[in-house]
């Protein structure tokens, strides 16, 4: 029966549907605005996430509940990965579970290093169009033709950025990356990273108020020279807003090895070499780097200025035996003769992996080339990448760790030279054809491969996989690589705006409040040694000498040679602002001889080797003249690679000399001259250094750990007060770093100076003297 219109029951329902329909149409009202945003589109939802996303990628909006969503795989409905209103775990399950295994192969792929724009020659250029950049007419910002490829076909995701021309090709060429891979498969973002990248130019000018093109802090064993955590979270924060200017969401860093044998030729990325030092300041810089604030947070501290730190080396790095390093065959063996692998852990479990903000901990981990050797209980020795108990047993078992663990770069590759940088470093794995160490990665517990373009072999490792355990059980460890992954592009937003607004970017990057953080910090972590009868600081416009220093001929990682020359250790316009420079001593009140720590090579000369007459391995030294290694252990506790015919790698009675033995000469023909007046010796310091050889013959001892030249010079005309202290021992003798272990912190015996002072961890002088304040009281009591 029909209901009249006039029916009181046909009138309360018609009233609730009218209701009802206007509740769902507020419900739906939209709460989003689209507009233009350069390159791109910019989609403000009222109350929720700001989007952004590329017209050229034929990307859609999805709109659910009045909210606006991107629809990355075009299949017009809402899925979980795509809605930012869920939790990134929640989201990340899901993607991974849509995702083939040749998308999961991609992703688990780090690239090669690229240069914007590529270069032309060497071995990280590439063509535009099939011409170089410099014949092609591209753009800086444009993509190359090996970046097209990777992120087309190989599925890579994850870009390693060197060298950017600017700011502003920077941004551009992230624009045109995210663009690409949104239009792709499931609408995945590139995650892009970086090596550190806040290092000085010492002959720069700093001037307040005034911008740059990064801001400029003093490398980490200067930032561990300030024993100051909380500039170091003020780094990491800084630093962090500057990567997501330039398109970076992931930081290869911080480098957190204790550096206990002095020698290694990376001690200067370091920390240092005391354990709660290193442990506090790697806690400070992944929290700054990690945290996001305000409204820039999405959840529990990670957000759109967030950017991943992926702390490095596990389980350590620093103890290869006679310190040499694991870049090179020679070098892949790391030694325990202390017994203390243990405490070498500490920086990461009582560090990285104990954050104080909300991130809780370093959101991915690198694991060091080296063979932790016979640390593996079941007697395996290979590189820790690898090796199952070094990354599933330790790692991720014992002490819980469940981020994204990458291989350094190249790991997986043939060695064919054992003293060559660019060399593969498949130590202990050899014999396995690539294919094979891949599979062996990812069943140790690793989940991606550093320096690596190609998803073949990651493809066929998933096959060999599926042969002997089965489809279930290796697309389930597939996944859960692929889980890891996704978090840590979910949890910095890159989903949903991967796009940047160049003017932005090119306000933030270097601007001049960031500017003056840095030179602040470099001022702070200069470690004045000596400084006898309290000659510095030296007064305005005193007449000063500056000799020039012999820089010894190079030879790059790459293979690039330089030749000798003799210049200007420092920027002289900048001297010359502070006092008056004279190029005669006998005219000069004081001198500054400019100087770097000593190098001797890698502790390997393959010409010895080749000769028949020898097994090629050299000690490494610490000082600027001659050493003979008397007290070199005989035999060396590790050895054996394919490619040399020894085992023991012994270098007892050989003799090396620096390359920069000039330095010294400097130094002591600059006292000759100078007679009675004052002479000041400033070294950048890479490696701890015998200051025996010239401690006596000088006035007064800077030592940094790269700072700009402007920082030198507050100090020494006393604008500024020096207040750094060691991070490290500076050693007696050489004798005495052949008598320390590779493995124990602090244990060398120390110069002690004429002044009675000794250069142990921790010291360091301002201008009243020795500095005890509530940091040595921290870090060096005994």
């Amino acid at each position: 029966m029909k209901e009249s219109l006039f029916n009181p029951i046909f009138k309360i329902r018609m009233l609730f549907l009218i209701g009802a329909l206007f509740v769902t149409s507020c419900s739906e009202q939209q709460k989003w605005t689209d507009t233009q945003s350069g390159t791109f589109q910019l989609v403000k939802n009222d109350g929720g996430a700001t989007l952004g996303y590329s017209l050229s990628s034929g990307i859609t909006l999805l709109t659910n509940k009045g909210f606006a969503f991107k629809d990355l795989n075009k299949n017009g409905k809402l899925d979980k990965y795509e809605d930012w209103r869920l939790p990134v775990d929640e989201r990340a399950k899901d993607l991974a579970s849509k995702m083939s295994i040749d998308q999961i192969a991609g992703l688990m792929l780090y690239s090669k290093h690229q240069s914007i724009p590529a270069g032309s020659r060497g071995p990280f250029s590439d063509t535009y169009g099939g011409k170089s950049f410099r014949d092609s007419g591209a753009k800086s910002s444009d993509l190359s033709d090996g970046q097209i490829k990777f992120l087309s076909e190989d599925n890579l995701r994850h870009v390693l950025l060197t060298r950017v021309e600017s700011p502003l090709v920077a941004a551009e060429w992230n624009n045109n990356a995210q663009a690409l891979v949104e239009g792709l498969g499931l609408g995945i973002p590139a995650n892009n990273s970086s090596d550190p990248r806040h290092g000085t130019r010492s002959d720069q000018e700093y001037n307040a108020g005034a911008g740059g093109e990064i801001s400029m802090w003093p490398g980490s064993l200067g930032l561990a020279a300030t024993f100051n955590p909380d500039l170091v979270k003020e780094f990491g924060d800084i630093a962090s807003r500057e990567y997501r200017a330039l398109g970076i969401a992931t930081a290869l860093s911080p480098q957190v090895d204790l550096s206990t044998d002095p020698r290694w030729m990376r001690v200067s990325g370091t920390f240092g070499e005391n354990p709660q030092l290193a442990a506090d300041m790697a806690r400070a810089y992944i929290d700054g780097f990690q945290t996001s604030h305000s409204d820039s947070e999405i959840a529990n501290g990670w957000g759109f200025q967030s950017v991943n730190a992926m702390v490095k080396h596990w389980p350590g790095g620093g103890t290869g035996e006679g310190g040499r390093d694991a870049h090179y065959g020679y070098g892949k063996y790391a030694v325990y003769p202390g017994n203390n692998f243990d405490q070498h852990l500490f920086p990461f479990i009582h560090g990285a992996f104990d954050l104080q903000d909300g991130t809780m901990k370093a959101s991915a981990v690198m694991p060091y080339y080296t063979i932790s050797f016979d640390q593996d209980p079941s007697g395996e020795n290979v590189g820790n990448s690898y090796n199952k108990y070094i990354i599933t047993d330790l790692l991720r078992n014992k002490y819980g760790y469940n981020g994204v663990l990458c291989t350094d770069w190249n790991i997986t590759a043939d060695e064919t030279a054992i003293d060559v940088f660019m060399s593969g470093k498949s130590w202990g794995v050899e014999e396995l054809s690539v294919e094979e160490r891949h599979y062996k990665i990812i069943m140790a517990g690793v989940d991606q491969f550093g320096g690596n373009n190609d998803a073949g072999p990651v493809k066929a490792a998933y096959e060999m996989g599926v042969a002997e355990h089965g489809e279930k059980f290796m697309r389930e460890r597939f996944e859960a690589s692929a889980v890891r992954l996704l978090t840590n592009i979910l949890q910095v937003g890159l989903f949903e705006n991967p796009y940047l607004d160049t003017e932005v970017s090119t306000s933030v990057v270097g601007n001049a409040d960031f500017m003056k953080a840095g030179f602040e910090a470099q001022l702070k972590s200069v470690v004045m040694l000596k400084n006898k009868g309290n000659v510095i600081p030296f007064k305005k416009d005193m007449n000063v000498y500056v000799p020039k220093r012999f820089y010894p001929p190079r030879r790059s990682f790459t293979g690039a040679e330089t030749e000798g020359r003799l210049d200007y250790p420092v920027n002289m316009k900048i001297v010359e602002k502070y006092f008056k420079v004279t190029e005669k001593p006998q005219d000069a009140d004081f001198a500054i001889v400019f100087v770097e720590s000593p190098e001797s090579g890698g502790g390997y000369n393959i010409a010895d080797a080749k000769s028949g007459e020898g097994n090629g391995y050299f000690p490494i030294n610490l000082q600027y003249g001659p050493y003979t290694a008397e007290l070199a252990r005989d035999p060396s506790i590790a050895g054996g690679d394919p490619l040399e015919l020894i085992v023991n790698r012994s270098y007892k009675g050989k003799t090396v000399n620096s390359a920069n033995y000039k330095d010294l000469e400097s130094i002591l023909e600059t006292k000759k001259i100078m007679k009675n007046k004052p002479v000041i010796v400033s070294v950048n310091m890479s490696n701890p250094t015998v200051m025996a050889e010239f401690e006596k013959s000088v006035d007064g001892i800077l030592v940094n750990f790269g700072v700009q030249d402007q920082a030198l010079m507050d100090i020494i005309s006393g604008i500024s007060e020096p207040s750094g202290l060691l991070p490290l021992q500076m050693p007696a003798t050489m004798e005495a770093v052949e008598l320390q272990k590779e493995d124990i912190p602090q244990d060398m015996e120390c110069y002690q100076d004429t002044e009675g002072n000794a250069y142990d961890f921790g010291f360091g002088l301002n201008w009243a003297g020795v500095i005890n304040d509530a940091r040595t009281t921290k870090y060096a009591a005994k």
